[in-house]
């Protein structure tokens, strides 16, 4: 069985966050495919940048974190009874969120 390709489209990140080190969370248990996601990430407006990176194990122990509190949340796909409760902590931790099959 094949797993499906994920596109990726980011959108630029909010001119006051473009100054400071931008915070992601990965959150699975493959965290190199979750890493492959970030690439050309940091190379936007033609300068190469660090990341500060947090990784979780799983999608479920997001509730804990702030609002706002990553520019950008990489989590591998949750299972159907769990999507609801995942996409509305993503939605609410993360500026921007991408939800992958990993």
């Amino acid at each position: 069985m094949s797993c499906p390709r994920t596109s990726v489209c980011l959108t630029p990140l909010l001119a006051d966050s473009a100054a400071r080190t931008p915070r992601i969370l990965l959150g699975g248990q493959h965290q190199p495919t979750l890493l492959r996601n970030l690439d050309g990430f940091s190379r936007r407006r033609g300068q190469a940048r660090a990341f500060l990176i947090q990784f979780a194990e799983s999608a479920c122990n997001l509730a804990h974190y702030g609002t706002d509190r990553f520019d950008l949340a990489v989590i591998q796909a949750p299972s159907g009874e769990q999507a609801a409760e995942t996409i509305s902590h993503l939605t609410r931790i993360a500026r921007q969120g991408l939800i992958t099959r990993a």
